[in-house]
């Protein structure tokens, strides 16, 4: 299909229109949408340990984290400093720390910010029409962007 898309200005021209016209249909939809009643799921609560050892079994299993630090970590390990092996993974704890500090900021910010817009219909209408203008300016750069 990228073969046809790069050989046929017209096919391009059309897939480019229609992606434009699609997200100007959620732009559309995100402007006309209004505030919701956001309430608590019965789901039951799963323990804080089950959560913790899911989120680190996923990362154990992700090869992209494992590529990352056999690419990026070692390039800053120095042989004149002293073992290289201890040097990563030294490396690889301070990356732990700093990540642990990023997730829980993030974690705490959602939180608030799922609180106000729980509370707020008005911060919910902003968000969408946000949302829409979001929409709209990708529509815009999707439909003027060239092959």
């Amino acid at each position: 299909m990228a073969a046809v898309f790069q050989t046929s200005a017209l096919a391009f021209t059309i897939l480019k229109l229609a992606g434009a016209g699609y997200l100007v249909f959620l732009a559309w939809k995100a402007f006309c949408a209004g505030a919701v009643e956001i309430g608590t799921t019965n789901a039951p609560r799963r323990p804080l340990s089950r959560l913790y050892s899911t989120g680190v079994i996923m990362n154990l299993t992700n090869p992209k984290v494992a590529i990352f630090f056999l690419a990026f970590l070692p390039q800053f390990a120095n042989p004149a400093r002293g073992s290289v092996t201890a040097q990563v993974f030294l490396f690889g704890v301070v990356f732990i720390l700093c990540a642990f500090v990023v997730f829980a900021a993030v974690a705490w910010a959602a939180g608030y910010l799922g609180d106000w817009l729980r509370r707020s219909p008005r911060a919910q209408i902003l968000l969408n029409r946000a949302a829409g203008g979001v929409f709209l300016c990708l529509a815009a750069r999707l439909a003027l962007a060239e092959r």
